[in-house]
């Protein structure tokens, strides 16, 4: 009986080792830096949708020199962004 409750306690610590390790890494992965922002004039993946005033020409761009660039012309005016604000 005395050999069980020493491999119980065994047991029990190599879970909560195991248990710790799982969880320092989980929270480790939260800790990681945001990365550097690309270098100035390097394309960068965005996903926004324009439309012309004008004609209703819809447009939408995937790559850009900037998070939020200047909006496309067409019909000789700028086009307005109609990406909703919570997914820019």
């Amino acid at each position: 009986m005395g050999s069980f409750s020493i491999f119980n306690i065994v047991v029990a610590v190599v879970v909560a080792f195991v248990l710790l390790r799982v969880g320092m890494k989980i929270l480790g992965s939260f800790a990681r830096p945001v990365p550097e922002p690309p270098d100035p004039g390097e394309l960068r993946k965005v996903r926004l949708t324009y439309e012309c005033s004008i004609c209703s020409t819809t447009v939408r761009m995937t790559m850009a020199n900037d998070e939020v660039p200047e909006p496309p012309r067409h019909c000789m005016e700028d086009m307005e962004l109609v990406t909703p604000a919570d997914e820019l």
